[in-house]
């Protein structure tokens, strides 16, 4: 179809949409506030309601009338609250001036003082006591080394003596060293045979041992016969059972008495591995002293 200006329609719709996208594409991406003067004409307005000056002027009559309640009770609110702070200083400066809560004060500054003095009382008392305590002390020292004092000439005196004949039989004879130097080693022979005598105490431990077998075609009974046919000094073997391992394989457990001194653990180990047909390994599962 033609338009009245010659143009196909399919054209001219085209072109309208061009001009369409053309000039509304930018708007997507404009970051222009175009309300921003009515919200913050209503701010405004909205701080000076708020402040109590002149936003109510600016306001509708029906504005105005539907906000002057809104005002009066909050101006009633604040004045009565400013009361009831009013009366609560008020009634504080009452209370604290009452001769009730004077005389409670008074009371318990009397407790303070009779409980202060009470125990200034029975700290001089303890003061006295340690001095006491401290003067009898100094009388038994004084006591102790005057006692003293007239013993000790007498032991310097005995020692003079001594001395003064020490030196006198410093050329005499040597019979009284000899004779107590064979007392001395007399009495070294007969405690070494005392000592000697007394038995002397082993030392032993408690051994738990693990034998596994190869598989579980292996005879147990003749690897326990095996086993307890090793005889070492020092040695003895205890109580044994199978304990099993998983797969139908069980192990042998058994337990031995060592005595320290005289057997080792490898030594068992090797007796035990030589059974080769029979063992495929040995472990000590528990190892106590006795």
């Amino acid at each position: 179809t033609q338009s009245t200006w010659g143009f196909s329609e399919q054209l001219v719709l085209k072109a309208a949409g061009l001009l369409y996208s053309k000039m509304a594409q930018p708007l997507l991406y404009d970051c222009v506030w175009l309300q921003q003067f009515k919200y913050e004409a209503a701010e405004a307005q909205y701080q000076q309601l708020l402040a109590g000056t002149g936003g109510a002027s600016a306001q509708p009559a029906a504005t105005q009338s539907a906000n002057q309640p809104q005002s009066s009770f909050l101006k009633s609110e604040i004045a009565q609250a400013r009361q009831n702070i009013q009366k609560a200083l008020t009634d504080g400066s009452k209370q604290s001036g009452s001769p009730a809560v004077d005389q409670q004060v008074l009371n318990r500054i009397k407790s303070l003082e009779t409980e202060n003095s009470t125990l200034k009382a029975a700290s001089q008392d303890l003061t006295a006591l340690v001095k006491k305590l401290e003067a009898r002390v100094v009388a038994l020292e004084k006591a102790n080394t005057g006692g003293a004092t007239p013993a000790a000439p007498a032991k310097a005196a005995a020692k003079d003596e001594d001395d003064d004949d020490d030196f006198d039989d410093l050329f005499g004879d040597d019979d009284d060293e000899e004779s107590e130097d064979e007392e001395t080693k007399k009495r070294l022979e007969a405690y070494n045979a005392k000592k000697s005598k007394k038995p002397t105490v082993v030392a032993k431990s408690s051994l738990l041992i693990d034998i596994k077998p190869w598989d579980d075609e292996t005879d147990m009974k003749e690897m326990e016969r095996l086993i307890r046919s090793i005889e070492i000094d020092g040695m003895l073997w205890g109580q044994a059972k199978l304990v099993p391992v998983g797969y139908g394989i069980n192990k042998l457990q058994i337990n031995a008495v060592i005595e320290d001194d005289k057997v080792s653990t490898d030594d068992i180990e090797d007796q035990v591995v030589a059974f080769e047909d029979f063992v495929q390994s040995m472990d000590i599962a528990a190892f106590n002293k006795i």
